[in-house]
This record gives C-alpha cells, sequence and structure tokens, in this order.
C-alpha cells in the first residue's frame, strides 16, 4: 500500500494507467534509470556509503524505475529510495509540507531533481547524506 491508501504498482504495470507494460518498455525504462542513476552520480554515492559509512552492511533492491537502499534491522530498519523518471532524480520523502527552496523542487512526497540541478556539484551528494542522516523510516509488518 503507498500513503494514499492505494496497492502500490507492480513493476509490471505502468504507473500512469496501471497497464501492463511490454517487455520492450521495461527494458527502455531499466536503461534510462541506469543511465541517469550513473550520470547523476548517485549510484557510486549509495555504493560508498554502503561500503564506508555502514561498513556492507546496506543491501539495494532495483527496479525498473529505480532503486531502494536499506539498512538496519527491527525498529531501525531504514531506507533511501531514489525513482527515475525521465530525466529526474525523485528522492522518496516521508510526507510533509512543501520546501520553499528552488533546488531540489519539492512536491511534498519527492525531492525533484532535473538533468541541470543534478549535475550541479555537491547537489545530489547534499540530498544523499540528508536522506542518509534522516532517513524514512519502514512501516512495522505488525
Amino acid at each position: 500500500m503507498n500513503d494514499a491508501g492505494r496497492p502500490a504498482p507492480s513493476p509490471d504495470t505502468d504507473t500512469d494507467n496501471d497497464m501492463p507494460v511490454d517487455e520492450a518498455r521495461r527494458k527502455a525504462i531499466r536503461d534510462n534509470a541506469r543511465r541517469v542513476l550513473r550520470e547523476s552520480g548517485v549510484a557510486d554515492i549509495l555504493r560508498r556509503l554502503n561500503s564506508n559509512a555502514l561498513q556492507g552492511r546496506g543491501a539495494f533492491e532495483e527496479y525498473d524505475s529505480g532503486v531502494i537502499f536499506r539498512w538496519g534491522h527491527g525498529y531501525t530498519r531504514r531506507h533511501i529510495w531514489v525513482h527515475v523518471e525521465g530525466d529526474e532524480l525523485r528522492f522518496r520523502l516521508a510526507p510533509h509540507l512543501r520546501c520553499s527552496r528552488p533546488v531540489p523542487r519539492c512536491d511534498g512526497e519527492y525531492h525533484i531533481f532535473t538533468e541541470e540541478t543534478w549535475s550541479i556539484p555537491g547537489a545530489v551528494l547534499s540530498e544523499v547524506d540528508r536522506n542518509y542522516r534522516k532517513p524514512v523510516a519502514e512501516a512495522s509488518e505488525d
């Protein structure tokens, strides 16, 4: 379930209309996500964070359009959720009021970096650091 109470979309459906996505479209989405994660530096930053700060105890879950980086266990389970939509990087947030800063753009659910803003030196690193220091806690399974 997502925050709106609707079931989370399956990786096999298009989030815009919940129709099955053909394999060619899924491959295009995956290839684009890999490209944006690599070019923006997020993939490397998350790998270094796992290696250095967490000493390899983090885990990556890859999806067609992004990645979730998880660490901790039980009550300390945390994650950084990065979704790619077109050329935009979207960092999932706990629901909150919209931020007033121009970079990253905020819609109250995601911090959004366009290609122009994720290429600003240190912008993505600062966002990953903010997400690491104040991560989104995962809901308990109870």
